[in-house]
């Protein structure tokens, strides 16, 4: 497990009572969601607005998504997406974020979603984008 100190951007949600399968626990389709939104929250953090790079022909593109699930959340539980970024190769970047459940900071999940950019459909290398996530 990554420290905490390691970790670049934390984003706290609650489980809604409609993401819950017939089981309680939340479907496994919604952790997709959660860790999306904490991308993007992390992404806006770093003052990279995606709807401004869509309009110029960037756009960024999950070409891989790796979850393991550890242990459940259910309704109204609260819980934190956690995340840090590693460059890989000259066009990937990879994300990994682990779900931990509060308070007992339980792991729920770990994700492992891999990245790339492209520009009218073709693969780029972001450089600016490294940049200002710090991993040149």
């Amino acid at each position: 497990m990554v420290a905490e100190k390691d970790y670049t951007c934390s984003v706290e949600f609650t489980v809604r009572d409609y993401e819950c399968d017939s089981q309680g626990v939340v479907n496994n389709a919604n952790y997709l969601h959660y860790l999306e939104h904490a991308r993007y929250k992390f992404l806006d953090s770093k003052g990279i607005d995606l709807t401004l790079l869509h309009n110029e022909g960037i756009d960024f593109v999950v070409s891989k998504a790796e979850i393991e699930y550890k242990s459940p959340l259910r309704s109204r539980n609260t819980f934190v997406v956690r995340i840090y970024v590693v460059k890989e190769g000259n066009i990937r970047m990879v994300f990994h974020q682990d779900i931990f459940k509060h308070p007992d900071e339980k792991l729920v999940v770990k994700a492992k979603v891999t990245i790339i950019a492209v520009k009218n459909g073709k693969p780029i290398r972001p450089g600016h984008i490294f940049e200002l996530i710090g991993i040149n």
